[in-house]
């Protein structure tokens, strides 16, 4: 069993880290340093309005939003909060997968356990409880404009505190309050500020960020080896990637690129065979170039997301050493929609440079037969997983159309620049899922091609690679149906081991 992973003040949730947890399904646990940290900043809260009864404090004893101006008398303080959960709860669309739920739970605890909320022990408690039983909140893609930060999809993900909503629990779906009657837990009673606290905050938008750059992460480094392996199947010259031309125009993710396809060609007899070609397309030549700047915008959304794993993002914020309530903005969510399309744009690329390198291969060109079929015109051969790719590609295009630069005006003009996060995120996985099909394609063209090449061998590195890929998906010798073959080959470059 995984030992106890304890959130402490100190601690700094990184992609690695959060992998981790996600992988072992560790349990989290609250530290003792972070409880009490905790339990001063509620205590401290109930001590202010003691002192000042008359002093507005918004969204603890004034309305929300545009009705920040209402009062709100002592004894109705708790049903705002109350009020405040059942009315954001708008969410449409489809479901956020549980993976993306799980880790909406710990983000929303991380960023409350810093002390700076309000919030009781007991409801920091019953988020880990949610996360670490594998109950996880019914939870919608659609409904937050990523402004005040992402509050229906927060609504849905805490509504189960109240006993209110809809989770699902071990493969099935139920209302919260039956859920939760299984551990005997009791719904929660928010008290002054909670529902804000946990309704504001960027932990939609931020799942879809942590999940996409784990996976971008595995792309990165599929993407160099898969245009090895189709560098090699077309015969293209190892030249362009030499460490002296990178030297001087040395951008870090170009460095990298070019230094990971020189190891993986060496030893490559088929780079030491003559080559007919002068040069080649940019789509093999400029691997280093292209995939180096993907990988160096990606560094970049990592740096702002995991800047935001550690950070606190509700509002009004407390500051008990200080005796201060500060109001601010820390819940919008601009670094985020910044990064996301920035993520979206240089993922996409890495499948549009994938596609290039598939249509290259399949046309005909130095010794390979039309769309990599021994007997074409009889069989169509890899003709068609082109046009998916293409059609994939074209896709991406839209979906990278920036959510960044779009705001609407909503409660009244209170909130009158919204950052739109919350549509970036969810296309964000989109683009990502779409290029591990593209890369997918490109794989199962490159290893088809690859044979035609035999006896002359690829690198001992590459042809480990194709071993593992023909034991998921085999030479296509004659037509058959493809579509299990591109399905096959996408969940290969999801999940294989790329070194």
């Amino acid at each position: 069993m995984a030992q106890d992973f304890a959130l402490t003040p100190s601690t700094r949730l990184d992609l690695t880290t959060i992998g981790e947890l996600l992988h072992t399904k560790a349990r989290v646990v609250l530290s003792e340093e972070a409880r009490q940290r905790v339990a001063a900043c509620h205590r401290y809260l109930h001590d202010r309005l003691e002192r000042t009864p008359d002093a507005a404090i918004y969204g603890i004893n004034t309305g929300f939003g545009a009705l920040c101006n209402q009062a709100i008398p002592a004894g109705q303080r708790q049903q705002l909060q109350v009020n405040l959960m059942m009315s954001h709860a708008c969410g449409t669309g489809e479901e956020v997968p549980a993976e993306l739920v799980r880790l909406m739970l710990l983000l929303k605890t991380q960023s409350l356990s810093y002390g700076h909320s309000g919030v009781q022990v007991s409801t920091v408690q019953r988020l880990l409880d949610f996360y670490n039983r594998g109950m996880l909140p019914v939870v919608y893609q659609q409904g937050s404009l990523g402004a005040s930060g992402d509050l229906a999809p927060l609504a849905h993900l805490c509504l189960p505190l109240l006993g209110l909503g809809e989770v699902n629990y071990e493969g099935y779906r139920l209302a919260a309050s039956d859920a939760m009657s299984l551990f005997s837990w009791p719904p929660l009673t928010l008290e002054a500020k909670e529902g804000l606290a946990l309704l504001n905050g960027t932990q939609f938008m931020l799942a879809y960020a942590v999940h996409c750059l784990l996976r971008t992460r595995r792309l990165l480094t599929a993407a160099d080896v898969i245009g090895a392996l189709s560098l090699e199947a077309f015969d293209g010259r190892s030249e362009p990637f030499d460490e002296r031309l990178h030297r001087i125009r040395p951008h870090a993710g170009q460095l990298t690129v070019a230094r990971r396809v020189r190891e993986l060609l060496a030893g490559s007899t088929l780079q030491q065979q003559a080559k007919t070609a002068v040069q080649d397309p940019y789509s093999f030549r400029c691997m280093p170039q292209v995939h180096g700047a993907s990988r160096d915008a990606l560094a970049y959304v990592e740096q702002v997301v995991e800047t935001e794993c550690n950070a606190v993002t509700d509002n009004p914020n407390l500051f008990p050493e200080d005796d201060a309530i500060l109001s601010g903005g820390n819940f919008h969510g601009q670094p985020l929609a910044l990064a996301l399309d920035m993520l979206a744009i240089a993922t996409a690329e890495l499948g549009s440079i994938s596609q290039q390198r598939t249509t290259q291969l399949i046309s005909g060109q130095r010794g390979l037969p039309p769309f990599l079929i021994a007997e074409p015109g009889l069989n169509s051969g890899l003709m068609i997983p082109q046009y998916t790719a293409a059609g994939i590609v074209s896709q991406n295009k839209q979906l990278c159309t920036p959510a960044s630069v779009d705001s609407l005006v909503s409660s009244n003009g209170q909130e009158d620049h919204v950052s739109m996060g919350a549509n970036a995120a969810t296309k964000a996985r989109r683009v990502v899922e779409n290029v591990e099909q593209l890369l997918g394609i490109e794989l199962l063209n490159a290893t088809q091609a690859l044979a035609f090449r035999q006896p002359t061998r690829t690198s001992a590195a590459l042809e480990q690679v194709v071993a593992h890929f023909r034991e998921k998906v085999p030479f296509v010798s004659q037509d058959r149906v493809l579509y299990p073959d591109l399905h096959a080959a996408a969940a290969f470059v999801r999940t294989y081991a790329w070194q």
